[in-house]
């Protein structure tokens, strides 16, 4: 498709930056102002990851790690939610958790997190365009993800923050949970903040389960629940009482668009764990793997509970289950680094239909908020997700700017009619127009470990072929490709006449 190459060698000081040099006499102001900015290995063009410096990939460029440990502590809390959720609930709480919208995150959790694999994504996504950034252009995860992932609503209003002060967090637990004051008291103590830990709201839930003192119960198990996945953060141990405020009325908890929640608290933490000296990520790290999982069939380990032809309609989350991966984080990135778009599963969950229909407002374009979070949502830069092809999209939405988001939210159809008018359907599943390789390769950084170390500094536009339509034969194609690239055999080598000719076989399907 593309055979032009972007060769931009220059020469940089040891943190990456061109350095400034003084103006020679004569030389005028405007032609400084032309000398180009960047970063080796890319982005050349800095215009659009204007935090790229603090960024753990220019690190990762240059052979410095995050730490002696490479790949990130990630709170997973699979195991103990697993023990803590019973296999039925009482009718009476078994209504409440059911209308809530939040019942299906009873049974979606891993077991345990493939920390290395979960890291080497984290290290290419980035805040500003709320994207992975891969050798063949960007992708995310979308609210249509996480509806079809979860089974979480995704329509419904967002929450707006309340401040909460460890008295006022006294006050909710005494209110909203049924504990004695004393008692409140001294947990807010322990947690040294506007905090409830989850065995504390676990014990509470059984306790009240017990004395059938219904509401209580349930609101301490949602709390709990919540805690453990789609507000998960980083002490690994504790939720914000805030949270217990969207629980005081559970006739009407169901209104709120969990979906966004969870995308939009995962969305900071994938933000903050990008930056170099980050070293633990928050959020629901469960999404995020079993996303892997969907994508990118050839990236990982992946137990797989059932076969999605059986169509049982439950999450997509559930249909994978841990298994431990033996490659580690610097193993992976090369493996990352080296993929094309026939190793993407483009639309994985188009045999979910029947359970999880597609809805446009999952095209919308603009912020979305949770609590006193703001991030950007942006499908118009991972269109081939959707079934159209990629354009080069706007720039990145400033959400510090953003006034009415609840308003736009609401009135979400211009947006994707704006998203959606600019582009086609694909005729294939990656099909990108002319020119976006060549602009991504000049704004992003494919690759984050050199070929070679000494090697120039240039960035060529890759030439994908099409490559197999079929993704079983795609992913014998991959296994193939990627075993020959590791042994470094050249085709005319006759020890590897059968694996090239097989190659080719599964290229043609």
């Amino acid at each position: 498709m593309y055979t032009g190459t972007l060769k931009m060698v220059r020469r940089r000081g040891a943190d990456g930056r061109i350095p400034v040099r003084t103006l020679d006499r004569g030389a005028s102001s405007s032609a400084a102002a032309a000398e180009p900015t960047g970063y080796p290995g890319g982005p050349y063009d800095t215009s659009l990851l204007v935090k790229y410096e603090h960024h753990v990939a220019r690190h990762i460029w240059f052979g410095e790690e995050r730490g002696p440990k490479k790949e990130l502590k990630v709170a997973g809390h699979g195991l103990k939610l697993n023990s803590r959720v019973p296999l039925a609930l009482p009718p009476q709480m078994e209504s409440w958790v059911s209308r809530s919208g939040l019942a299906s995150l009873q049974r979606t959790s891993l077991n345990k997190i493939d920390t290395n694999l979960v890291s080497a994504f984290v290290e290419r996504w980035h805040l500003e365009t709320s994207s992975f950034h891969m050798p063949f252009g960007e992708m995310s995860i979308t609210l249509d993800d996480v509806a079809c992932l979860l089974h979480l609503p995704i329509r419904g209003i967002f929450w707006s923050p309340q401040d909460v002060t460890e008295e006022l967090a006294v006050e909710l637990a005494v209110d909203y949970l049924g504990v004695s004051q004393s008692q409140a008291q001294s947990h807010v103590r322990s947690c040294r903040g506007s905090y409830y830990k989850l065995e504390w709201l676990y014990d509470i839930f059984v306790h009240h389960r017990a004395a059938s003192s219904w509401a209580y119960a349930t609101r301490a198990y949602l709390l709990m629940l919540v805690g453990s996945t789609i507000f998960a953060d980083k002490t690994f141990t504790l939720v914000e009482a805030r949270y217990l405020l969207l629980f005081r009325d559970l006739d009407g908890c169901s209104g709120y668009s969990w979906g966004a929640a969870a995308l939009v608290t995962l969305y900071r933490y994938l933000g903050d764990a990008s930056m170099y000296s980050c070293k633990q990520l928050g959020g629901y790290p469960t999404l995020l793997q079993c996303w892997i999982h969907e994508y990118f069939p050839t990236v990982g380990k992946r137990g797989e509970n059932w076969n999605p032809a059986g169509n049982c309609g439950l999450p997509r989350a559930m249909r994978w289950s841990y298994r431990q991966g033996v490659l580690k984080v610097d193993d992976l990135r090369p493996i990352l680094d080296e993929l094309t778009p026939t190793d993407v599963i483009w639309r994985p969950f188009e045999d979910h239909r029947a359970w999880r229909v597609f809805d446009e407002i999952c095209l919308y374009r603009g912020c979305l908020k949770w609590d006193e979070t703001v991030v950007p949502y942006l499908p118009d830069r991972c269109l081939r997700q959707f079934g159209y092809r990629q354009y080069v999209p706007s720039p990145p939405l400033d959400c510090m700017m953003a006034t009415d988001i609840d308003v736009d939210w609401i009135s979400y159809h211009q947006s994707v009619v704006d998203v959606i008018g600019s582009s086609s359907v694909a005729t294939t599943p990656s099909e990108v127009v002319d020119g976006y390789l060549e602009w991504y390769y000049r704004v992003s950084h494919p690759r984050l470990v050199p070929p070679h170390r000494d090697a120039p500094r240039e960035v060529p536009v890759p030439v994908y072929d099409a490559g197999p339509s079929d993704p079983d034969w795609a992913r014998v194609s991959t296994l193939i490709r990627r075993y020959l690239r590791q042994v470094n055999a050249e085709e005319e080598d006759p020890q590897f006449s059968d694996l090239f000719e097989a190659l080719h076989i599964s290229r043609s399907h």
